[in-house]
């Protein structure tokens, strides 16, 4: 059970803050619900309680873990299968996994492939949701803005430098 005031990630939402806990009526059947805060957007999410296991709502990693993050980032393209379809599956599992470095993967291998190939739409918005899940996790890890970490991703994908946060 998650508290108020605990960073979390909701997968295919991204990080954001436990506001509240609040019961409401819905259909006649009483549920408590998490309410969190996006940094990014400035939304509210309402998450039932009960179904915290099933979504796969976890704490905002440390900032050990977003350093191994950068490290995964700073590697070239993983291998992906060229048929766009399947390319495209396996990239969205991985997204819904909730799995910060799976993330990072589409992320990485997504703006690789903008780079060289070009993105077809559906791909070009993959990777803007991506990056949005894995942007909002490191704002909240490293007390970063979101413009900092949007610029940095990129330094640290396509620099020799490898840039570093």
């Amino acid at each position: 059970m998650f508290n108020v005031g605990d960073k979390v990630v909701y997968p295919m939402h991204g990080a954001g803050i436990i506001e509240s806990i609040e019961e409401k009526e819905i259909l006649g059947e009483k549920r408590r619900y998490y309410v969190m805060k996006m940094p990014i957007g400035d939304m509210k999410v309402m998450i039932p309680i009960q179904n915290v296991n099933d979504i796969g709502l976890r704490q905002v990693v440390d900032e050990g873990v977003i350093d191994q993050v950068i490290g995964l980032l700073k590697h070239g393209q993983t291998d992906m299968s060229t048929n766009w379809n399947r390319r495209y599956r396996a990239n969205l599992d991985k997204i819904k996994s909730g799995d910060i470095y799976e993330i990072a993967d589409v992320v990485r291998n997504l703006m690789l492939r903008e780079k060289d190939k070009g993105l077809s739409t559906g791909e070009r918005k993959m990777l803007d949701n991506a990056k949005q899940i894995l942007i909002s996790e490191f704002v909240l890890a490293k007390q970063l803005h979101h413009e900092e970490v949007d610029g940095l991703l990129a330094n640290i994908i396509f620099s020799e430098k490898n840039a570093s946060i």
